[in-house]
């Protein structure tokens, strides 16, 4: 094999893709990122304080979750604003600031986007609750009672109870398929969807890069408002009423691609633009692929497949990969082993004794996967969830379905950034929520000094992926699941990359690999895998 010209082809199809093709992204939840100014609460000026540090990791991107103007009864969620900053991350003067730095960094900046909902204190809501015949009295879905004054119909809400809350200033129902603080717009009316999209407007010229789209298959309900479904016998608990039913008539409506077709011709009015939606529910992957078909769509979309699950396996991963073939018109997908809504995967995936090499082979393994992946803040530390005591919560779900529900709190706790300072470098001794001891202990500033730790793993596994087109956008080819052992091949560009990987605690013997290894983690060779041991090789 011609090594140079190799080189030489993979690096020209490297720089004929866009920008987000396999890109690396990094998540940021804002208030908890830091501080600042000292008032517990993570803030524009500080992710700009920090911005060096996430381009220290090689990462393309950077995905902030919401800081507009709200309540923060879902924390930010909950918008009441779509344009203008709430005062407790700063200014939009700090956000221009923010996304010059990004971009001087080399860095794109994604922020979340929330169109399903709004606030009850946004100004088109209380425009809507104030009668039936205002200009936008049907910016919302408002319905009448039953004749015996019941809700319009059985639909639950996510966070527990029904989804319809009674308004008597208009004398109807509202629906929230969140909180009852967070009315749903109607997208189905042309008029909202011209106010949605001039707000996506108005953040395309300050210059942001794209877009993260939560709950997009909330946008639209079934207007006749039918009951939806019983849904089967399931062994696993049920913590909520919203579990009980099939969500066939609240969500998915079939009209949402017709209006994501609208976003798409948007943003092809700039340059280099990125969206990728949310999307979980019964129906997610079929959903993800009708937002991302063809070239009039969105660019990409995640799911549910590993936020949620109780364990890492190698049928989990290749089940995953297997719904997103290099085929025609199938859309791209990105991938996410944690975000602000789920349980740290270090916690949830390996006991303390098994953490370190586990972790070792996470980074390298999502790093390897075809799609676009998201790394959320403190993941490269290995961060763990920390237990948040009842009188300490504020995660509103956790709350009304306490104990059942783990908490959000958990995932959400303030960066690490120096081990010695008494407030861990975040910025107030004081925070929102508690750090936790051992996250402390991985801080940022010992993880960067030491050239074996989980940060500078995933740093180098970055990398890896960044300069090889097989694995930044290349297929997948024969998944193939033994035990504990995955493995697959990666090809683009001329180029084979094969990857193993052990997901147990045990060591396997394997036909030995040949060709060039690029990384052996955790004394892989050739021939075996120790126990989470991982051997990326070209072929």
């Amino acid at each position: 094999m011609n090594r140079a010209a190799t080189f030489e082809n993979v690096s020209s199809e490297l720089s004929a893709m866009p920008w987000w093709k396999g890109a690396t992204i990094y998540q940021i939840y804002p208030r908890s990122f830091q501080d600042s100014n000292g008032d517990g609460i993570g803030d524009l000026p500080g992710i700009t304080q920090r911005l060096p540090y996430v381009a220290s990791l090689g990462v393309d991107a950077v995905w902030i979750s919401p800081f507009f103007k709200s309540p923060m009864k879902d924390f930010g969620y909950d918008v009441a604003d779509y344009c203008d900053v709430d005062p407790i991350f700063g200014t939009i003067a700090d956000f221009d600031t923010l996304v010059a730095r990004a971009h001087e960094l080399g860095l794109k900046l994604l922020i979340d986007q929330v169109y399903s909902h709004t606030s009850d204190e946004h100004p088109w809501f209380a425009e809507s609750r104030s009668s039936k015949s205002n200009p936008k009295s049907d910016w919302y879905v408002w319905a009448d009672a039953k004749p015996d004054g019941s809700p319009p119909s059985n639909w639950q809400s996510v966070f527990g109870g029904p989804a319809w809350t009674w308004d008597a200033r208009r004398g109807q129902y509202y629906l929230h398929n969140f909180l009852s603080s967070q009315p749903q717009i109607n997208m189905h009316n042309p008029a909202v969807q011209d106010a949605i999209l001039g707000v996506m407007r108005f953040w395309l010229d300050r210059g942001v890069d794209g877009f993260r789209i939560d709950a997009l298959n909330f946008a639209m309900h079934d207007p006749e408002l039918r009951d939806n479904p019983p849904a089967p016998a399931t062994d696993r608990p049920r913590t909520r009423p919203f579990d009980f039913q099939l969500k066939k008539y609240n969500m998915s409506h079939p009209d949402i691609p017709a209006f994501i077709t609208r976003i798409r011709a948007l943003t092809e009015e700039y340059d280099g633009i990125f969206t990728v939606a949310e999307v979980g529910g019964d129906e997610a992957e079929a959903e993800m692929k009708a937002f991302t078909t063809g070239e009039s769509h969105l660019n990409s979309a995640y799911g549910f497949n590993f936020l949620y699950a109780e364990k890492l396996t190698p049928g989990l991963v290749c089940a995953a990969l297997a719904e997103w073939p290099d085929a025609p018109d199938v859309g791209w997908p990105s991938w996410a082993f944690e975000n602000h809504d789920a349980p740290r995967a270090a916690s949830r995936w390996w006991p303390e004794e098994h953490r370190d090499a586990a972790l070792r082979m996470k980074i390298l393994l999502l790093s390897s996967l075809r799609g676009n992946i998201i790394l959320y803040q403190g993941e490269e530390l290995g961060l763990g969830q920390v237990d948040i005591p009842f009188d300490q919560l504020h995660d509103p779900e956790a709350i009304a379905n306490w104990p059942l529900t783990l908490s959000r709190d958990g995932a959400r706790t303030p960066m690490p950034w120096n081990s010695n300072a008494a407030d861990g470098g975040f910025g107030s001794l004081s925070p929102w929520l508690p750090m936790g001891e051992d996250n402390l202990a991985r801080a940022a500033d010992i993880q960067e000094l030491d050239e074996h730790s989980l940060f500078n793993a995933t740093r180098l596994a970055i990398a890896l992926r960044n300069a090889h087109a097989a694995l930044r956008y290349g297929k997948v080819v024969d998944c193939h699941v033994e035990g504990d052992l995955l493995e697959f091949r990666r090809e683009a560009a001329g180029q084979t990359i094969g990857c193993r990987f052990n997901l147990g605690a045990g060591t396997i013997a394997l036909k030995p690999a040949n060709g060039n290894i690029l990384h052996a983690e955790n004394g892989a060779s050739a021939d075996a895998l120790p126990p989470f041991g991982t051997l990326i090789w070209e072929i």
